[in-house]
């Protein structure tokens, strides 16, 4: 991470964040279209602070599914 520059403070709900951190673990970064480098590093600068500031590394299948559930829910909105 980049420590000298500034911080944001961003808000998940859970299930967002275990919907997101699952989605950034099980994609192929390489394969994801970018116009620069520094957004595939952004990527994995979030996957990165998803895994140390909570507890998404913890969910289990069954609560990865639940929270794709709940997430879908929001849909269309």
């Amino acid at each position: 991470m980049h420590s000298e520059l500034p911080r944001v403070r961003l808000e998940l709900c859970r299930a967002d964040a275990v919907v997101l951190f699952d989605w950034l673990m099980s994609t192929d970064l390489d394969a994801v279209p970018i116009a620069h480098p520094a957004q595939k590093q952004a990527f994995i600068d979030l996957a990165d602070e998803l895994e140390t500031q909570t507890d998404v590394l913890a969910a289990t299948i069954e609560e990865v599914a639940l929270a794709q559930q709940e997430v879908a829910k929001n849909m269309g909105r």
